[in-house]
């Protein structure tokens, strides 16, 4: 059986000399975001703006809950159009932590849970930050939304 190592580990144990390994990857911090909306007939098609992560946040997982928010209604969680560090334009993409599911009971849900849906990216932002958002679809809806999420930055 052969031992093989991380890319982090490699870094500070194997690699001569050993290399710095970041503090959002090793004995960083955990924070969390948290954000609540309560919507009144909130459109299909809407975003909702929860919160701004930082630049070189990596993020390790979160949670969506909602009261049913009324027939034939989803909700996903995305992020808003950015720039990133280097300026470059990033489009808004409303599903990459959760895909849209229906929201027509309440409900509590894993969101960016997989590294499809976002787990382990580590936020490449400009100055204005990475803005996190919760899209409804389907149908117009009505109740509580809460976002959580957790990341580590230092």
């Amino acid at each position: 059986m052969a031992t093989v190592y991380s890319v982090q580990k490699t870094k500070y144990n194997q690699n001569v000399p050993s290399e710095k390994v970041k503090a959002n990857e090793l004995g960083g911090r955990m924070r969390v975001a948290y954000a609540q909306y309560e919507a009144s007939s909130l459109a299909s098609g809407d975003d909702i703006e929860m919160f701004i992560l930082p630049d070189g946040a990596r993020i390790l997982h979160g949670y969506l809950a909602h009261d049913a928010m009324g027939s034939s209604t989803t909700l996903s969680v995305g992020h808003g159009a950015y720039k990133n560090a280097d300026g470059t334009s990033v489009a808004k993409d409303v599903d990459e932590f959760y895909a849209a599911a229906a929201s027509t009971s309440a409900q509590k849900v894993d969101v960016a849970n997989t590294l499809a849906l976002g787990s382990g990216i580590e936020v490449d932002a400009d100055g204005d930050g990475y803005n996190v958002t919760v899209t409804m679809g389907g149908a117009a809806g009505t109740g509580s939304i809460e976002l959580t999420m957790f990341y580590v930055v230092d």
